[in-house]
């Protein structure tokens, strides 16, 4: 993925790390201002490259889902985050490019290990994920955001968090 010099690397490395921090804090409001209307938020289960109209994803979302699933954690009251997780994630091996039928739209990809710990336990969450950013006045909005989980080929725990 080549670079374009007009796209500040450290900009978008920052807004990439934003959206992270607001979801390891639980800051779903801010996290769901940060979408644009024409949002998509995919989680893929079985592959990285399946047909979501045909096959069966984690999270397959759109905006109006997005928003919904906002107002059930905001409640406090979603079973599957009773107590909410406690996560931290690393981002790292970020890359940066646009694709030409993206309109203008940034394509930021990078590698993430989540860790989840809750009642307990603690889960790790590794895997790359494709942000399609949009430059908006001050600052960037999210188009879509793939995370393609290392084993989305094996059942996996609850995903009632924010991945």
């Amino acid at each position: 993925m080549g670079t374009p010099e007009f796209i500040n690397f450290r900009e978008v490395e920052q807004f990439v790390y934003l959206e992270a921090r607001l979801q390891d804090e639980h800051r779903y409001t801010e996290w769901e201002a940060l979408w644009t209307d024409d949002a998509l938020y995919w989680v893929p289960a079985g592959a990285d490259d399946i047909d979501p109209q045909r096959q069966v994803s984690f999270i397959y979302d759109n905006r109006q889902r997005i928003a919904s699933r906002i107002r059930q954690l905001n409640t406090g009251a979603r079973p599957s985050q009773i107590p909410p997780s406690r996560m931290r994630r690393t981002i790292s091996n970020i890359e940066i490019g646009t694709v030409a039928d993206w309109g203008g739209d940034i394509r930021v990809e990078s590698n993430f290990l989540l860790a989840q710990s809750r009642a307990g336990l603690m889960n790790l969450w590794a895997g790359r994920t494709l942000h399609r950013i949009r430059p908006a006045e001050g600052g960037f909005r999210l188009v879509t955001k793939k995370v393609m989980l290392v084993n989305n080929d094996q059942p996996i725990p609850n995903l009632g968090f924010l991945i």
